[in-house]
This record gives structure tokens, sequence and C-alpha cells, in this order.
């Protein structure tokens, strides 16, 4: 089933750092490792190959130990402008596996992340929506909308509370 905007979701924050530095911390895993994924949550990078077809494998584990594993295989990488990549859940080797909490939630979500700088700071926006998806698949992925924004927003406070630390 073919994607259309109403299927996406867009999220855009803008950031006190240069665009060149805001594109590192996304592309190198011992910074990905200090901010990506949920607030409270701990993040371990097992893989990250930053090339087409390559693979970014990770684990993020929640306060209660709970471990939630997750994988990107990049498309497209202009540095330090545009990263095109699928997010999906995996197991341990980076298999796609169905979401923990939502079962019909879509396999892969193809995302591309745009970074543009101005006067210094850099807008990061982040566009997604699922791909080889059912019509079940894309619903779920539409109803969780909020969800995703509200979480979205806490992973960028992290990225900017860590910007603000390497920064400084």
């Amino acid at each position: 089933m073919s994607k259309t905007d109403l299927n996406e979701i867009v999220i855009s924050r803008e950031f006190n750092a240069p665009r060149e530095l805001v594109f590192k911390v996304f592309t190198e895993a011992e910074h990905m490792a200090h901010w990506w994924g949920p607030k409270g949550f701990a993040m371990e990078v097992a893989r990250l190959d930053l090339r087409p077809g390559g693979l970014f494998l990770y684990c993020m584990r929640s306060p209660n130990g709970q471990a939630m594993w997750g994988r990107f295989v990049y498309h497209e990488i202009v540095a330090p402008e545009r990263v095109v990549f699928v997010n999906s859940f995996s197991d341990e080797q980076g298999g796609i596996t169905p979401n923990p909490w939502l079962p019909n939630y879509p396999l892969e979500v193809l995302n591309t992340l745009t970074l543009t700088e101005q006067d210094g700071k850099t807008t990061f926006t982040l566009k997604g929506g699922p791909i080889n998806a059912t019509e079940e698949q894309i619903n779920v992925f539409n109803s969780i909308r909020p969800n995703m924004e509200q979480g979205f927003k806490g992973t960028f406070d992290q990225l900017d509370e860590y910007l603000a630390k390497i920064i400084s």
C-alpha cells in the first residue's frame, strides 16, 4: 500500500547548535547512546553502520529493565543535510519484529530527516510514515500520532540537553 501525506507524522525542532554537530550526534553511536529514545530509558548501541544499506541496531531498556530492540536501515545519507532510513522494532540480531505493545503497528516506517541551518541554529525535521503496511497498520499508526509526538518531544528534549552539554 502506498503512503500519503495523511499517513505521515512530521516533527520539527530547532536546536541552538550548528548543523554539522546535530548531524554528527544523530549519526555516531557514541552520541546516539546519550539521547536517542524515550526519556528515562537506557540506550545501548549494538551496531551503527552509517552507509546506504547499513544498519543501526539498538536496545532501549525501560526503568524496570524491560528491553526493547529497534533498528534503522539506512537508504540515503547526504551529510550534513539529510538521512533517509526505515525504522522497525527488532530482535537482538536485527530481524524485524512486531511492536511489543501494539502488534498491529506497521513493521516498517520510512523516515526522512532533514537538517537546515540559519544563524548557527539547526532545524531538525523528521518526517515518517508506514511502508508496506496494511490498512489496519496505517490506522494504528495514525491513531497513536499524539503519543508519537509526545515521545519525540521527550527525545528531542534529551537531544537539546545533550547538545548544550557538549557545546559548553
